[in-house]
């Protein structure tokens, strides 16, 4: 069960407390090492996945902690970034947009799941989390780089297309999953 694929998706778990904490007093060292450990997970996120397959050693713990372990960390990561205002003013908007939906999606797939109902992940879905993942770490990156406003740009621009990209996706698998609701 603890294969070296489970360990990476674990190691992003145990490390949201350490980003929570860096982002808690924001300094620009603080958003820099912030940054440079939310990269490191983004790499251990697709090294999990990849040696999974390569060795054959896909698991059902896997299966069940990857979605969780990207969840918790955008939920942190969205949470801290509203508390430093770094997401500030309608930006707020396209953060709770996101949060809803990936609350709302795992419980829909935890009720489909009862029912023998898979949902595959969209290739929409797929540029979705990839927006969100450019943008929340633009906006931390923005952080260590005071005055470089075309990171922050960046950063925001991308957190409104996921948010746009999760209200597309999100509605994909409401219609999906209504049709198995009585």
């Amino acid at each position: 069960m603890l294969t070296l694929p489970n360990l990476l998706t674990l190691s992003r778990i145990v490390a949201v407390p350490l980003l929570v904490a860096l982002l808690w007093h924001p300094l620009p060292s603080h958003y820099a090492l912030c940054f440079a450990l939310y990269v490191l997970m983004g790499v251990t996120d697709y090294f999990d996945g990849y040696l999974a397959r390569a060795q054959g050693a896909v698991s059902r713990l896997g299966i069940f902690l990857d979605p969780i372990a990207d969840k918790i960390m955008v939920a942190a990561v969205i949470v801290m970034l509203v508390f430093t205002r770094d997401i500030d003013d309608w930006n707020v908007i396209a953060a709770i947009i996101i949060l809803v939906r990936e609350i709302a999606v795992s419980g829909l797939r935890e009720f489909l799941a009862q029912l023998q109902v898979s949902v595959p992940v969209s290739k929409l879905a797929k540029w979705k989390t990839t927006f969100q993942l450019v943008s929340l770490g633009g906006i931390i990156l923005a952080g260590a780089l005071p005055g470089w406003e075309s990171v922050r740009f960046v950063g925001v621009f991308s957190l409104w297309a996921a948010a746009v990209l999760t209200v597309i996706t999100g509605w994909d698998y409401l219609r999906v999953g209504i049709r198995h609701m009585d």
